[in-house]
């Protein structure tokens, strides 16, 4: 049984949650994405590639971006925050597209790592929860993805925010996807484990 604080722990931080969320995705609109998915959308005809990064629990968020990019029809790969300033930028091409986390926009981290991108050519889409910081101004398309309380005991650790980024991430994979006409027999092909890699019925029938 959890004890008598624990329980009230949860349920505020879940009433938190729901707040901040409702709050955070009533502010969203698909014209908040044209900007990003236009550098993404150039980047692809011209060759280039998609690149996510991230420090702390916001590289976890890259992580799981780039992995759904890539299973939607828009190949991603994972930047390391911090070794992409040891030479994995490496990893990079000129024209390139890369998009860079962080939930205050300040991480001294990241802001060397966005500079080595710029430096190399690429082009930089940010994710922040801070419209006036530092990524923000320094991003060539710039993506809001803020909560105002974390929720949970401290008001610290990144949990709130964590969704607001995946949220915004997803956002942008749908549209991508859509512009890439990534129907059911090109998700198959690139998912074919799992459920998730049977066709449906309905969509059986659709190819017929």
């Amino acid at each position: 049984m959890l004890k008598e604080n624990s329980r009230k722990q949860t349920e505020q931080f879940l009433a938190s949650v729901r707040a901040e969320y409702d709050a955070f995705a009533a502010g969203l609109s698909a014209d908040s994405y044209e900007d990003a998915a236009g550098i993404i959308i150039a980047s692809q005809a011209a060759g280039g590639r998609i690149h996510v990064t991230g420090i702390g629990k916001c590289s976890h968020v890259a992580t799981y971006a780039a992995s759904l990019l890539s299973s939607t029809g828009n190949p991603a790969y994972y930047l390391h925050g911090t070794e992409a300033v040891h030479g994995s930028c490496g990893q990079l091409c000129a024209g390139d597209a890369v998009i860079a986390i962080s939930n205050s926009g300040e991480t001294a981290e990241l802001k060397a790592t966005v500079i080595a991108v710029k430096n190399n050519g690429c082009k930089v889409i940010g994710v922040s929860g801070n419209s006036e910081s530092w990524l923000a101004k320094n991003s060539d398309a710039f993506l809001f993805a803020g909560v105002k309380n974390e929720g949970g005991p401290l008001n610290r650790a990144p949990r709130a925010s964590v969704l607001a980024e995946m949220v915004t991430l997803q956002a942008l994979s749908v549209a991508l996807q859509a512009e890439k006409n990534w129907d059911s027999i090109s998700y198959v092909r690139c998912h074919p484990g799992g459920a998730l890699g049977k066709l449906r019925k309905e969509e059986i029938e659709a190819q017929c």
